[in-house]
């Protein structure tokens, strides 16, 4: 195999020359059976991901990530700020499940669902084939001198990437901001809306900026999970892998030229032209693959014109390669597929025992007690409530374990559908019914007769000399 012999493409990024100044990657359209599956994905994929936004149960979309005002949606489950444990549980949970995939599939994500590479491979990449033609007419067109073609060939093609952009970027923001509220934005007043036109242009440029001209090198060098798996593959892992022991020495019988024992691979270099990121996959797994297939199809068709077996380049892993032994369960994919269980058990658990509405009792600060008179002492309380429901109902308050009284300050809480509400009361206890300086209470709160939760609260005042 030559990357036993030279690695010195270790030591550079085939997006960059010598200088650091970029190499433009005009990657040739590939073609086959995987390339055929992934665009019958993204298909899927955009379709989900553009009509999604408009898709409401009880008036809510079914997923809002609103961060201005700190509101989420599920699957039309609200979350509030007070659930921030299950976002960090959550968030935990995906990183392991992450480790755990990686370790069996490498990046198979990224080739097949990873939104930058289903966005630039098969919608701005065809977009660039349709308006550039091949791989060999871009670089024409881009060493020709401007003229009439070049300007609306480029232009053209600019033009359109940022229309899709303009569109991708308002259908993402419609994830944080709400269909409704980007529709506001497009078609109301412009003096109304300048800031959330503001956003949308942001949100528009940016991706414009990434699929027209930071492209793969948003996976090379911007992207941490590329950089994980240098410490997350072994030779278990199942990665697009080139069988160098089927395809070493490279070469091929000319004419004239001596009987010679070359590998089934003939140099012919397609591998490298189809690659996206430009990198030569014969070299074994490197940064810059992001698992497309792409490299699988192009040998798989050169295999069949030369009439030798599919799968020199192929999904594979080292161990199976080297051994011909198929994928072995290790121990540590089992260690990680054991904790994985035990955060999904955990996370599940705590999603079905979620409460729909939870309140926070805090003593109002710098008090410690009231004497109203001789008879009764009184604390007060902030109460915060969030409703996670699609109704509004109202409450009242109620000490379950000691005999005292609540008195809201103002009107009685009133709870609205999907928010978050504020009131002040007081509890007024009796002084011969204080027996210790603080006396935990126990604040059942209800809707009419029905109980929703408790709060727990504590309570000072004199102790009685009785």
């Amino acid at each position: 195999m030559k990357e036993q012999d030279d690695k010195s493409f270790r030591d550079i990024i085939y997006t960059a020359d010598e200088e650091g100044h970029r190499k433009w990657v005009f990657a040739t359209q590939p073609h086959g059976r995987f390339y055929n599956w992934r665009t019958y994905l993204s298909w899927v994929y955009l379709i989900v991901f553009f009509t999604l936004p408009l898709f409401k149960v009880n008036g809510n979309p079914l997923f809002l990530f609103n961060i201005p005002e700190r509101k989420f949606i599920l699957f039309s489950y609200i979350f509030w700020p007070q659930d921030f444990y299950l976002f960090a549980l959550g968030m935990v949970t995906f990183l392991v499940f992450i480790i755990f995939f990686t370790v069996l599939f490498g990046r198979l994500f990224c080739g097949w669902v990873c939104p930058q590479t289903v966005f630039m491979e098969m919608v701005f990449r065809k977009l660039e084939y349709l308006f550039e033609g091949t791989a060999e007419q871009q670089r024409k067109l881009a060493k020709m001198p401007w003229n009439r073609e070049k300007i609306l060939r480029k232009g053209g093609k600019q033009i359109v990437f940022f229309l899709f952009s303009f569109l991708v970027g308002n259908t993402f923001l419609s994830y944080i901001l709400g269909i409704d509220r980007v529709l506001e934005i497009v078609t109301g007043s412009l003096h109304e809306n300048m800031g959330g036109l503001a956003i949308m242009l942001v949100f528009s440029f940016a991706f414009y900026g990434v699929f027209a001209y930071l492209r793969e090198n948003i996976c090379v060098f911007a992207c941490p999970y590329g950089r994980l798996q240098g410490v997350l593959l072994d030779k278990f892992s199942v990665v697009v892998a080139y069988d160098y022991k089927r395809g070493e020495p490279r070469g091929h019988k000319r004419h004239g030229e001596e009987e010679k024992q070359f590998g089934d691979c003939i140099d012919c270099g397609l591998c490298v032209r189809v690659c996206p990121t430009g990198i030569d996959i014969r070299n074994g797994t490197q940064l810059e693959c992001v698992n497309c297939t792409a490299c699988i199809d192009a040998c798989d068709s050169i295999m069949d014109k030369i009439g030798k077996p599919r799968g020199l380049v192929k999904y594979s892993s080292e161990n199976n390669i080297q051994t011909g032994e198929r994928l072995r369960f290790t121990p540590r994919m089992k260690a990680y597929s054991f904790v994985l269980l035990i955060l999904v058990s955990i996370l599940t658990i705590l999603l079905v025992t979620r409460k729909d509405v939870t309140a926070t009792v805090t003593r109002s600060s710098g008090t410690l007690y009231q004497s109203r008179d001789s008879v009764l002492v009184t604390n007060l309380y902030n109460i915060k409530i969030a409703n996670k429901t699609h109704h509004g109902f109202p409450i009242h308050l109620k000490v379950e374990n000691m005999d005292a009284q609540v008195e809201m300050i103002g009107k009685d809480v009133q709870m609205q559908s999907e928010s978050l509400s504020e009131g002040k009361f007081f509890i007024v206890m009796h002084r011969d019914d204080i027996k210790t300086m603080k006396s935990d209470l126990v604040i059942g709160v209800y809707n009419d007769e029905e109980k929703i939760t408790d709060v727990k609260a504590s309570f000072f005042g004199p102790v009685s000399k009785k």
